[in-house]
């Protein structure tokens, strides 16, 4: 563990994990903690201060989650982001009401004096809000540090306590400057050290597999074929050798060529045990006729686990499954460990588990972004190429093929898939987006081809550029290119005469269809 942190007390905010991110990007450990984490669970990290994170809930509302009875006399320094804020001042006496209209998106606020918090930011400065309360009294030893005319509290602080709010989010883009304040709160009033790197983490990983698994027991592995699969298998291979099989299942949900391409790459460069299982006719029997997104994410994740049940009794009896969960998977699935956060959608791997599972799960990536796991993926030397790949979701196609799947559909979209990502690769594209795929939608449209009428299905492409993939904006693609890749799947994709671009961004979106 690292010899410093501030960690973040999770109260729901579909941005929490992000607040996380920034402070790691500052070069400070950061994890993600219940808002109900005991004084010893949050000491275990050697934490120099707290952030508390925004969510959904009213303070005053009768089960709204409530402020660490021993935080206020921790010594601790702590933040309150916009929830966050709030339940600090109405836990230590100031009031807390709805005003008759909310502010949510971009705002301008003015500060009202210099402060620590804001050292080096300009007196006015763009934030992005989203709150329906807002503090209307502060509570006692508090001063206003900033404000706009909607949110006469926009920042607070008390420099006795060390103790400091904002009402909007430093952690989202939109705020300018809203990792410079996050900063300054981590080096100007926690005294902090930039010390920490994403490669730090590996070696944390691995004692944390090691003291997890003890010294006899053996591991299964869930390989899917992306980075963080893989970086998942290195890294508890680093911790216990031969004590890890890997499993690698053919859905029949797969992009085209990929089962025998992720056999033939993982075998070559990672020497781990892989074991192949051919499943297709298993899952498309249990998703026949399915249309509904959830029942489908549901259907794979329980008939994964089940397979890997199997293949663990094979082997003799293994107790851990491995996965290659991240953060993203696990706010967007509201995992045990995040009780106050909202479902946007069930991964598979991650909220589709079902409940009489009979393997302990073992997940060294469970709090790590992205770009951290490709960091990782790096220092354990696995392949640039795989590295870089974009991400694609543990139900495969079974998500980007809207409504039922049958095998028919899935070539189709297959077919769709593979040109717009050849096209992509040979127009020096791919790494310029961080996701891009094809989905088949459930809409027929009349077209003309050959001088006939034709009735025909329709492909939607989806390309976006992300830094962190709880935030994306759609891909500027040149209308060359794209002219191409339509052309291209109208021509040699039987079945189809009608190619979209998603032009939508996450949110209100998200980077998937289902």
């Amino acid at each position: 563990m690292s010899n410093q942190s501030v960690p973040v007390l999770d109260f729901g905010s579909q941005t929490a994990q992000l607040i996380v991110r920034r402070l790691r990007e500052l070069g400070v450990y950061s994890e993600l903690l219940p808002h109900d984490a005991s004084e010893a669970q949050v000491r275990a990290l050697n934490p120099i201060g707290v952030v508390l994170s925004g969510g959904p809930a009213s303070v005053y509302a009768p089960d709204a989650p409530s402020l660490p009875a021993w935080l206020p006399s921790s010594g601790l320094p702590a933040l309150g982001v916009c929830y966050g804020m709030q339940l600090m001042s109405y836990t230590l006496g100031g009031v807390v009401q709805r005003p008759d209209a909310r502010e949510y998106g971009p705002a301008m606020i003015t500060r009202n004096e210099e402060h620590p918090l804001f050292a080096g930011l300009p007196a006015e400065q763009p934030v992005w809000m989203s709150h329906g309360d807002r503090i209307e009294a502060l509570p006692p030893g508090f001063r206003a540090l900033a404000a706009n005319p909607a949110t006469p509290f926009a920042a607070m602080g008390d420099d006795a306590r060390r103790w400091y709010g904002v009402q909007f989010h430093p952690e989202v883009v939109h705020t300018t400057h809203g990792q410079a304040l996050l900063g300054n709160f981590l080096f100007h009033i926690c005294g902090a050290e930039a010390s920490w790197r994403p490669t730090a983490f590996v070696a944390e990983a691995v004692e944390r597999v090691r003291q997890q698994v003890g010294p006899d027991e053996r591991v299964i592995c869930a390989l899917s074929g992306g980075v963080d699969s893989a970086v998942a298998a290195l890294l508890i291979h680093r911790a216990i050798g031969e004590r890890l099989t890997c499993i690698f299942v053919d859905n029949g949900l797969l992009r085209l060529g990929e089962a025998e391409q992720v056999i033939a790459t993982f075998r070559e460069h990672v020497q781990v045990p892989l074991v192949a299982v051919d499943a297709r006719e298993e899952f498309l029997a249990a998703l026949e006729g399915v249309a509904d997104p959830e029942r489908k994410r549901k259907i794979i994740g329980e008939k994964f686990i089940r397979i890997f049940e199997r293949e663990a009794r094979s082997l003799g009896d293994v107790r851990f499954l491995a996965q290659g969960t991240l953060y993203p998977d696990v706010i967007e699935s509201r995992a045990p460990d995040r009780t106050k956060g909202v479902t946007i959608k069930t991964h598979h791997n991650v909220g589709g588990l079902p409940a009489d599972m009979q393997m302990k799960l073992v997940e060294p990536l469970r709090y790590l972004f992205k770009d951290e796991v490709r960091a990782a993926g790096l220092e354990l030397g696995l392949p640039e190429d795989w590295v870089w790949r974009h991400p694609f979701p543990g139900p495969g196609l079974a998500v980007r093929v809207i409504g039922p799947v049958s095998f028919a559909r899935l070539e189709t979209l297959r077919q769709a898939d593979a040109i717009f990502l050849a096209e992509l690769r040979a127009a020096g594209l791919y790494r310029a987006t961080q996701q891009a795929f094809a989905v088949l939608l459930p809409v027929q449209s009349v077209g003309v081809m050959g001088d006939e009428r034709t009735y025909a299905d329709t492909i939607a492409l989806r390309a976006i550029t992300t830094e962190d993939y709880m935030t994306a904006d759609w891909a500027r693609l040149p209308h060359e290119l794209l002219a191409t890749i339509s052309s291209r799947i109208v021509n040699e994709v039987p079945g189809v005469n009608r190619v979209v671009y998603d032009l939508s961004s996450k949110p209100p979106a998200t980077i998937e269809w289902e």
